[in-house]
């Protein structure tokens, strides 16, 4: 199993007559992904890489049965396009847009909320379920299919610990690059409670940074809902009070959001903390090897 995305995914684009759109495309196709539709209004009626464009997404989703959103376009069309998809029946929503509005994502967040569509994103590298589908822009050639699950806020840092876990040929369930921005989808604990329900991830890695208290509400969720063992990074140790660090989110003020009180937060639960991404491979080594010696233990419930 995986969790968001597989084989029966069948992925719209929204977007896909731009340049990032058409080259993020045909790498997803080339990588296994059903591509059933694109969407970019005034070009319904033309192909991309062999892939019908609509112009709208209620077209789209009515001639191809398309359950999979993936949006590439401009900021300032990126929360309505996320509400087009949500409006028309799409469960999944992904969304790489760079730079899209508070104020746009808070009145997006609030409405799909009613719809019961998921959302990833804004600002993010999508998901991957490796050997099965890629929506998003996660490299595919540094992924193999395997037991670990893993969430992040960062992307290239998510990039830098998959590429280590493939080298040690420790493979991936699903991984999923949540995005940075302060006002999002899906964030660590609904993905958290996926990973526990879902038979294939045997351990869980969370990418987190400075900034917010997600990793710390994240800790006490594992603490109470996860059964399976996790393994934690944190960037920015070394940042100073108050220095932006790549994401809106990843700003320490008042002194809170940094990273020792999210370090002390994981290990109050037992959560293995690295030092740097490539030591987050052999920490899950070593769990996966201690937890396979262990009887097994009962489930927890999950939060409804």
């Amino acid at each position: 199993m995986s969790i968001l995305i597989d084989k029966k995914t069948k992925l719209l684009v929204q977007g896909i007559t731009g340049r990032e759109g058409e080259f993020h495309t045909r790498q997803m196709i080339e990588y296994g992904t059903k591509v059933v539709a694109g969407m970019t209004p005034g070009r319904g009626g033309e192909k991309v890489l062999g892939v019908p464009v609509f112009d709208t997404v209620a077209q789209a989703v009515g001639a191809t049965d398309a359950n999979t959103s993936i949006v590439y376009v401009p900021p300032r069309a990126a929360a309505d396009s996320i509400l087009e998809a949500a409006e028309a029946g799409v469960k999944l929503v992904v969304c790489i847009t760079e730079g899209v509005p508070v104020v746009d994502m808070m009145r997006v967040v609030r409405r799909l909320q009613e719809t019961g569509t998921l959302l990833v994103g804004p600002n993010c590298p999508g998901v991957i379920s490796p050997g099965k589908a890629k929506v998003g822009i996660i490299p595919g050639n540094v992924c193999i299919p395997g037991p670990v699950g893993i969430v992040a806020r960062s992307g290239t840092l998510a990039y830098e610990v998959i590429h280590a876990l493939t080298q040690r040929s420790i493979g991936q369930s699903t991984c999923v690059g949540m995005g940075g921005d302060p006002v999002h989808g899906v964030g660590f604990l609904e993905v958290l409670e996926m990973f526990e329900r879902d038979s294939q991830t045997k351990a869980i890695v969370l990418i987190g940074e400075i900034g917010g208290t997600d990793e710390e509400k994240a800790a006490a969720f594992i603490r109470k809902n996860v059964s399976k063992p996790v393994v934690a990074f944190v960037a920015g140790q070394t940042a100073p009070p108050g220095k932006r660090m790549g994401h809106a989110g990843a700003i320490i003020e008042g002194g809170t959001g940094t990273a020792a009180e999210k370090i002390a937060a994981f290990k109050a639960v037992d959560v293995p903390v690295a030092r740097f991404p490539s030591e987050v491979a052999e920490l899950v080594a070593q769990k996966l090897a201690t937890h396979k010696k262990l009887p097994a233990q009962p489930q927890t419930k999950s939060r409804k």
